[in-house]
């Protein structure tokens, strides 16, 4: 067993001591690293109180987190909460986890903040599709992408695997920056199977869970409601009855972005699932944006195959549909897709890259998680004999997609 520690606690560990201070306030927080060792990227430690089970994702547990690099700690002990996260990906065998630390810190030069996500990837068998996503969306200069670093994680003085530690989406000057009043909305559409409080429901039948206001006041819902029901009616039944015009309603850079990282990914959960984000204020238009969950995407699928060159997308589902039937909306796609296709190619050629920075870990994580050829779980469905089997068929999807959408738009 090796446990690295500062230079200065040696002593202890001559004396057999692998605590310092009490459990509630520790000094450092042990890492066993023997069968999974340092592989170029920063191990975070978790330990919960009592050594409690993360079983659901509404319970924070007290518990207390460390930041260590290859030979040492690099930051003190953190207190903080900890709970499940994720929706489907929750009941996965990894599943994400939901930081809330008890004091806003910064992380790996990311601005300061309480709240924090480890997202584990599991249903992504190359653990590159959420980071690309992000990738892709700062390229195209979207308002907000939230931060991201790739980091191994210990819990419970287990490993348990590679993880992106990203920050959340919530408004903040450093995150989602809109004015923090009762007129100022951050949402999110929901899966009709889960509806998290509060939300609103749109004559369309479709519901969003308002993330701010955080304390959302029945006058403010009403008015962020009424809007939405009016832009339905609005892509119901055109400009001619609602007497606006499409770019009135929607802010068409944030829109033409968005659309396109969905559409190029063929995102499962892009068809107006859930995770799509928006921001709406009072005598405003309405902000697509920003991104958020891309394990289902870019030829990884969970119900069927979607294979690259079998057609559009996005654009056949929901709100998207009514606003592709503007023919001014569809020469503004089209045009953005040759103004920036580059920057789209960008991020296949940008792969290997990728895995250069998390090669060493992969073996770690894929010893822990032997998952290649499994196809039990739902976002599993393709068997893969190795690691490089699995990536060459991200490439090869990412490089028929990118010559379709081409072809398809000439």
């Amino acid at each position: 067993m090796r446990i690295l520690l500062l230079p200065l606690l040696l002593p202890l560990l001559l004396c057999g001591c692998v605590w310092d201070g009490t459990e509630d306030s520790p000094e450092f927080l042990p890492l066993d690293d023997s069968q999974y060792p340092y592989a170029d990227l920063p191990r975070i430690v978790i330990e919960t109180e009592g050594f409690k089970e993360i079983r659901e994702r509404e319970t924070e547990i007290p518990s207390h987190l460390q930041i260590y690099g290859e030979n040492a700690p690099e930051s003190p002990v953190f207190s903080l909460t900890v709970r499940g996260r994720g929706n489907s990906s929750f009941k996965m065998p990894k599943y994400g986890m939901k930081l809330e630390f008890d004091e806003k810190i910064s992380l790996f030069g990311m601005p300061e903040n309480r709240d924090w996500a480890l997202v584990g990837n599991f249903g992504d068998k190359t653990h590159l599709r959420n980071f690309m996503m992000t990738r892709l969306s700062e390229w195209l200069m979207a308002r907000y992408t939230p931060r991201c670093r790739y980091v191994e994680v210990f819990l419970n003085r287990k490993y348990v695997g590679l993880y992106l530690l990203s920050e959340t989406v919530k408004v903040g000057k450093a995150r989602v920056n809109i004015a923090k009043n009762d007129s100022s909305f951050l949402f999110e559409k929901e899966s009709s199977k889960k509806q998290d409080s509060p939300f609103i429901t749109t004559s369309m039948g479709y519901s969003f869970h308002v993330k701010n206001p955080r304390d959302l006041k029945p006058e403010s819902a009403d008015m962020l409601l009424s809007h939405l029901n009016e832009f339905e009616y609005f892509l119901q039944h055109g400009s001619a009855r609602s007497g606006k015009e499409t770019y009135e309603w929607i802010d068409m850079y944030d829109f033409l972005r968005y659309y396109w990282v969905q559409e190029f990914s063929k995102n499962e959960d892009g068809i107006f699932a859930r995770s799509i984000f928006m921001t709406w204020q009072k005598g405003g238009l309405l902000h697509f944006g920003p991104l958020w969950d891309f394990d289902i995407s870019f030829g990884n699928e969970s119900y069927k195959k979607n294979r690259p060159a079998d057609g559009w997308y996005i654009r056949n589902y929901h709100w998207f549909n009514y606003i592709m039937k503007d023919p001014g909306v569809r020469k503004a796609v089209r045009d953005y897709w040759f103004e920036n296709r580059d920057i789209f190619h960008s991020l296949v050629d940008s792969v290997p890259l990728y895995v250069s920075n998390i090669s060493r870990a992969l073996e770690n994580e894929y010893r822990r998680w032997p998952i290649m050829e499994n196809t039990e779980n739902w976002a599993l469905k393709d068997p893969y004999k190795d690691y490089d089997e699995a990536l060459d068929s991200l490439v090869l999807w990412m490089e028929a997609r990118y010559e379709w959408i081409n072809n398809a738009l000439k």
